[in-house]
């Protein structure tokens, strides 16, 4: 007897194929969301690692200003900042502390000891009270869900008289970046510390 095929045998899945495609289907079901969230979770990460770098360049440039606005209190004779006396460690005649070098361009006092501290801002000679302020948005981009993020984060800058132990030093300014989220969580806090120590020039030759 010849054996007959038809058209339905040969095209039809069998029982197995049927499981096995069902599964297939399953498991690409439940793990889609899955993935998806994994996705959006990588992206709300770099977006945080972001604000950091952004709050670590806000950092770095807040140390590029003057030391204090009375650091430049005799720019008429110089623009190098100047060591300011406080704490009652005095200047000697040459305007020099103890630990500094009697050379040319090198750090050196102001003319008067009766120069104080200030907590001013100026935009002639940026000091570290320029870098100060409140809760500000680091990403400007007000549309975060169409930049694909879910957060906004913010920075707020603060610049106190404290030493590395937290006791109060007017010869030590600690600078403070706190980055947070809208909740507002803070994501993480950078510090740095700036001395009152003047600054020098550099020596240039000259023939």
């Amino acid at each position: 007897m010849v054996s007959r095929k038809t058209a339905l045998g040969r095209f039809a899945f069998t029982m197995i194929e049927l499981i096995f495609a069902i599964v297939v289907i399953s498991i690409a079901v439940i793990t889609l969301p899955m993935m998806a969230q994994i996705t959006s979770k990588g992206i709300e990460d770099n977006i945080a690692q972001e604000a950091i770098f952004a709050a670590s360049a806000e950092l770095m440039g807040a140390t590029s200003y003057y030391w204090d606005l009375n650091s430049m209190y005799d720019n008429n004779l110089s623009r190098l900042e100047r060591v300011i006396d406080v704490e009652g460690i005095s200047c000697n005649g040459d305007r020099l502390r103890l630990g500094h070098v009697n050379q040319p361009y090198h750090r050196r006092c102001l003319d008067s000891s009766a120069i104080g501290l200030t907590n001013t801002s100026n935009a002639t000679f940026p000091n570290l009270n320029n870098a100060v302020h409140g809760s500000e948005l680091i990403f400007t981009d007000a549309t975060k869900d169409a930049a694909g993020y879910k957060n906004n984060y913010y920075s707020t800058v603060a610049v106190g008289n404290f030493n590395e132990t937290g006791a109060a030093d007017n010869n030590v300014k600690r600078i403070t970046v706190t980055i947070t989220d809208a909740a507002p969580n803070t994501i993480t806090l950078l510090s740095t510390y700036s001395a009152n120590i003047g600054e020098i020039d550099f020596y240039k030759r000259r023939f």
